[in-house]
């Protein structure tokens, strides 16, 4: 007799968890979910480069937990992801641990349940769970990006099991990610970026913005992230309180994003003592740096346009700062069918 479960695990069809049986039941529950034909091919998957069809994708949401209703979005971020400048083969063979996280806006986020309040990052939001388990499934088994096989990655990240994520945006006092991009609050967007598991600035002192945001910048300047040495994505997750400490202080979020973007960076001379500063690298920047002047500031986001500024988390003292990969991948977003 056989396990279903352990028929799968032992072929490595998972991330080491059990995963639903797809029957071909549960499979036309699915496959209803959306207009599409189960045979269009959304894109081939690095670097096996399997094809992944509407059908496959519905097979392994199904496999990773997912509703039936949360098919369009997994299709939407799988879209995406495939792009060219998101960089998926390089990101699937390299040494780092980062994962596509994506951020979900809209009307069908907020119907589907995608969950941007207190533990977003964590467990038990089962979307938030599923969708971003789903991308992972097929990274690992039409992409082949297996460690050790497929991926030579280190030590990769917890958020290779999922990176989904909602905005608060009950408790935001701006515009989202998706609106501030200039799509309409009616449409339904997802954005992703390739980025490391989020390090939080905890800070239950600062009651106005020029404090706040001072150490919020400090914490997006590690030497050892890939942001002060090659152009990187980076997304700043601020909880609602540290929002609204801002926002009372006259600060829109464009203005938070312009004062991170001025203020986050290092001189030369601190980047020679450590990390990955190599002078070769830094006349490769997108911005005309002389590696030789010891006084002049580096910023961490070298392109404003690299730095994704939401909203969510519950309310507490708190921001979490997801630091970026190596340089190879860009940050995307775009609409999806719901």
């Amino acid at each position: 007799m056989i396990d279903e479960f352990e028929f799968f695990l032992d072929k490595q069809w998972s991330d080491g968890l059990p995963v639903v049986t797809p029957t071909e039941a549960r499979l036309e529950r699915f496959l209803a979910a959306t207009r599409r034909d189960p045979d269009e091919v959304i894109g081939n998957v690095p670097p096996a480069m399997e094809p992944a069809t509407v059908r496959t994708v519905a097979i392994h949401a199904l496999m990773a937990g997912c509703k039936p209703e949360y098919l369009p979005v997994v299709l939407g971020a799988l879209e995406l992801m495939l792009l060219e400048k998101f960089n998926m083969n390089g990101v699937q063979g390299t040494m780092h641990g980062v994962a596509p996280l994506m951020i979900v806006n809209g009307p069908y986020a907020q119907k589907i349940g995608i969950h941007g309040g207190n533990g977003c990052f964590g467990p038990s939001f089962r979307a938030n769970a599923t969708i971003g388990r789903a991308i992972r499934l097929m990274m690992l088994n039409l992409g082949g990006g297996i460690p050790g096989i497929g991926s030579a990655t280190i030590f990769a990240t917890p958020m290779r099991y999922t990176a989904c994520i909602g905005e608060n945006v009950e408790k935001s006092p701006w515009e989202t990610l998706a609106v501030s991009k200039g799509y309409g609050s009616d449409e339904n967007v997802i954005t992703c970026a390739m980025v490391e598991s989020p390090r939080l600035c905890f800070d239950d002192v600062s009651q106005e913005p020029k404090r706040l945001l001072n150490g919020i910048a400090d914490s997006m300047v590690a030497m050892g992230s890939w942001n002060m040495h090659a152009q990187s994505d980076m997304v700043v997750v601020m909880g609602p309180q540290h929002a609204t400490i801002c926002a009372k202080g006259g600060l829109s979020r464009a203005d938070v994003h312009a004062e991170l973007c001025r203020l986050a960076g290092r001189k030369v001379k601190d980047l020679k003592d450590g990390g990955n500063w190599r002078r070769e690298r830094a006349l490769q920047f997108p911005i005309r740096v002389d590696p030789d002047d010891d006084e002049q500031f580096i910023p961490a986001i070298k392109d404003p346009k690299d730095l994704q500024l939401l909203v969510a988390g519950g309310w507490g003292p708190c921001t979490a700062i997801c630091h970026g990969w190596s340089g190879g991948s860009r940050a995307v977003h775009g609409k999806y069918d719901a």
